[in-house]
Order: C-alpha cells, then structure tokens, then sequence
C-alpha cells in the first residue's frame, strides 16, 4: 500500500514525487517511456519556478542552460527591455535535461520510479473513490490518493470524469527548433499581428526559437514547418538574419494541439497536477511554473491532512520529533513559523519528521516492470 501513487513523471509529477518522498510518504512514480526522453515544450521556467527549484536544492536540474535577469519584448515595435524583479532569473533547459534530472531526485528522494510501465485503468472502491492504479501487465498498486500528471490528454482526468471548469478555443499553430551559432544575449520576444516570437538560450550553447501563428494557418505551416517558422522572423528586427547566419541541428516540431482548458482539479482519491489540471496556450510559457507550483500545493495539503491525522491519534511525540520541537521552542523565528503551520499561513513543510513517523526512508521493494 502507498501513500501516494503518480501517474506521469514529467515536472509536475516528478516534482510531486519528489516533495511527498521529501516528507515521508510512500511514493510510487510511473511513466510509459523512459527518460531522457523528449517531449513538446516552450522550454522556458519562469521566475517563480527557478524559486521553487532553488528552495528545493535543484537548481542543478537545469543543466547547464544559461539563466538570465533580463528580457527584451518587442511588442509591435515598442521595445520593453528590462530585469525582472527582485533579481530573478528565467531559465529554457531542455526537457531532456529537466525531467530526467527531476526523476533522478525523485529517486533520490525515496519514490519508487517505474519507467515503461503503461497505465491501463484506475482501482476503485466499491463507493466510487480512487483506492490505485492497474498496469497493462496485470499489476496492482494500491494508495491512499492517486495523482494524475499525465499531461493534457490525462487518462487519470478521463478515467474520474474530471469536469472542465474552464475551456477556450485552440488559437494558434506553433513551431521551434534548435539553431548553434546564433548571437543571442538574453530572451528576445516579438509580437506582431498574426504572429509571436521567440528566442531563448537553452542548454550546450544553443538557441531554441519558436514562433505561432493563427490556427487556420496550420495546413499551409505544416506543409514547410522550417521556411513557416524562419519567414515569422523577419519583422523581427534582425533576429532573422541572426539565425539564418547559425544552423539548424534538429528537426522543426510543430503542432496545433494547444488546448486552452482548466479542469476540476480533486475528487475522491485523486489530484491532477501540471497539464492534467490546466493548460494553455504556449505563447506566455508559463506550463512548467504551473507545474512546480502545482506538486507544491498538492504536497502541502495532502501533508497537512497527514499532519492532522497523525495527530489525531492523540499519541506522544515520538523520538525523532521531540528534538525538533526543541528546536522550535527554543526559537521565536522557528515558534513564529510553526505557528504559522498551525495557522495554515505556512505551508507545512517543518513537519517532515512528524509525517515520518520514525519510519525508515528507505525505498520499498520495486513492483513489477
């Protein structure tokens, strides 16, 4: 039996994993391919994300992509070039890089990784709630909630007939690629009628540029994704002639699968997380900073909700909590925080010890593969 049993070990669910093994849950983490693996992305980690992997210690899991404290937007010919606030940085790591390194912490954290195991349903009781997960090979894996993090096309979403709360038309049709030797020096952004531009410095010295357009442009796009991709540049200033003087060394990507959509995002036994939950157009590249955010909350509730449980067994405090609640009392910063857990203005991440229980961290024996 685990606490928790995700499905999808991208960012928001390995994140997810990562945070609840942090705390002492017993995790199990699945995901039908096996990383380094590639997936459709806008790259880019916003500020507010770059935070959580600093708080976390896992700045490291952007590789060595290039962070930067500045952007410049070209919004129909009027330039915003600045730094962001309080000195934060945005970084575009490929998801090769990114998630790997987020399923490797994970790991490391305590969660069970299983890669290249598919999914096939979801284990009910016999009240309707989410009791766990049934693999294509016959497994079982029971928890006390199951996550969804299986991105847009969620099975978990489907599978608890996850209502959509919001939902807006598909809007645009977008491409990016990976050009060496472009002369970049920190994010560029260009909106102009009918199209929005992009170039950022990713990781091993190379520029990812992407580039949308209006959807009913998809049939033409998609007939010569790599001219569609270079002729939106033009009206960029000089963008253009930069990356046509640098050389493409991957494919184009291109899709017009950009679902605009919030769904319900709890029920009985389940979460969605990250796409499951809500996705949105790429143009303002915040999918990946939802999905940190998303594992945070998901962890700070179900830790709260463990926290209460445990203490509602009315037991003494056991050997691994006393000293920390030492600690706290012998403290007023630590007492004003633990207070603040208390409240619910602080999330609940000093009770790491309490959610333990004394038990081991280490790693239950691997289920089937």
């Amino acid at each position: 039996m685990w606490d928790v049993v995700i499905v999808g070990a991208r960012v928001a669910g390995a994140a997810t994993a990562l945070l609840q093994a942090r705390r002492g849950a017993r995790v199990l983490l699945v995901d039908r391919v096996r990383f380094p693996s590639d997936t459709l992305s806008t790259h880019q980690v916003q500020p507010a994300g770059i935070d959580m992997l600093e708080r976390w210690g896992l700045l490291k899991a952007v590789g060595n992509a290039p962070g930067h404290e500045r952007v410049r937007f070209d919004i129909d010919g009027i330039v915003i070039d600045g730094a962001f606030p309080q000195r934060g940085r945005l970084y575009s790591p490929r998801r090769t890089v990114l998630d790997a390194a987020l399923v490797e912490a994970a790991a490391g954290a305590g969660a069970e990784v299983v890669q290249g195991y598919h999914v096939a349903g979801l284990l009910r009781a016999d009240d309707g709630r989410v009791v766990g997960i049934r693999g294509r090979d016959g497994s079982e894996h029971r928890a006390g909630l199951v996550v969804g993090a299986d991105g847009k096309h969620s099975l978990v979403a489907r599978e608890v007939g996850a209502r959509t709360v919001v939902e807006a038309p598909v809007r645009t049709v977008a491409s990016y690629s990976y050009w060496e030797g472009v002369e970049l020096g920190h994010g560029e952004l260009y909106h102009r009628r009918g199209r929005a531009v992009a170039a950022f410095p990713t990781n091993d010295g190379l520029t990812m540029v992407y580039a949308c357009a209006p959807l009913d442009e998809f049939d033409t796009w998609r007939r010569d994704p790599e001219r569609s991709l270079l002729d939106s540049l033009g009206n960029c200033g000089d963008l253009g002639a930069r990356v046509r003087a640098g050389r493409r060394i991957e494919r184009v990507r291109t899709t017009n699968d950009l679902p605009n959509r919030v769904r319900q995002a709890t029920g009985p036994g389940w979460a969605l997380v990250g796409d499951a939950r809500m996705v949105m157009d790429p143009v303002t590249a915040q999918g990946i900073s939802n999905a940190l955010r998303d594992a945070e909350q998901v962890v700070d509730r179900t830790a709260m909700f463990r926290t209460t449980q445990r203490i509602a067994r009315l037991r003494p405090p056991g050997a691994i909590l006393r000293p920390l609640l030492r600690a706290v009392a012998g403290s007023e910063a630590r007492t004003t925080r633990f207070l603040g857990v208390f409240a619910g203005t602080v999330p609940p991440r000093i009770t790491t010890a309490w959610l333990a229980g004394g038990r081991s961290r280490t790693p239950r024996a691997a289920c089937p593969r």
